[in-house]
């Protein structure tokens, strides 16, 4: 009994530890259907400051993440995901050939990360960025006031709210 009240203890104070976030991609850059066929991947190539900081110091494994397509119209959350690995140096930064490549970061001081995102499910019914607005417990929403940013942190109550209007239970 004392072994499975200290499992729920911690997995209980996972839940309460656990942060919620939107992260964008253009589809024809990478999709909610290629992460479905990968299973994992690198989110690799973000060169915002801010998105990069939420990375390298705010995502732990397991946290929850909305997959964004941005750049269609209408632009939605498609899909969910989570975040399984903690941030390390993105190598796209060292690679020439990359658009991502950073000739002022160095191995030994990177100057961008990546953290690797699990598939969880792709949504049957998108929530375009127009259902997010009209629903008053989104109002507030740090994607409508950081819009630029390719990351950015979603509440509880938000996670919750976006399952609902998607007809699915949270994750």
């Amino acid at each position: 009994h004392f072994v499975v009240c200290k499992q729920i203890q911690r997995i209980t104070q996972r839940m309460s530890e656990r942060k919620y976030w939107l992260c964008k991609s253009e589809p024809e850059n990478y999709s909610i259907d290629q992460l479905q066929i990968d299973g994992r991947t690198p989110w690799d190539g973000v060169r915002n400051y801010a998105a990069r900081n939420f990375m390298r110091d705010e995502m732990k494994t397991g946290d929850g993440c909305f997959f964004y397509h941005s750049n269609q119209k209408p632009p939605a959350i498609v899909g969910v995901m989570e975040v399984c690995t903690e941030a390390y140096p993105d190598k796209l930064q060292f690679d020439p050939s990359s658009k991502y490549f950073d000739k002022k970061s160095i191995e030994s001081d990177p100057r961008w990360v990546n953290v690797d995102m699990q598939f969880l499910a792709k949504l049957e019914t998108p929530v375009n960025r127009d259902m997010l607005k009209a629903a008053p417990e989104l109002q507030n929403m740090e994607l409508f006031r950081l819009g630029r940013l390719s990351i950015t942190p979603v509440t509880e109550a938000e996670w919750i709210k976006i399952h609902d209007l998607a007809g699915i239970t949270p994750f």
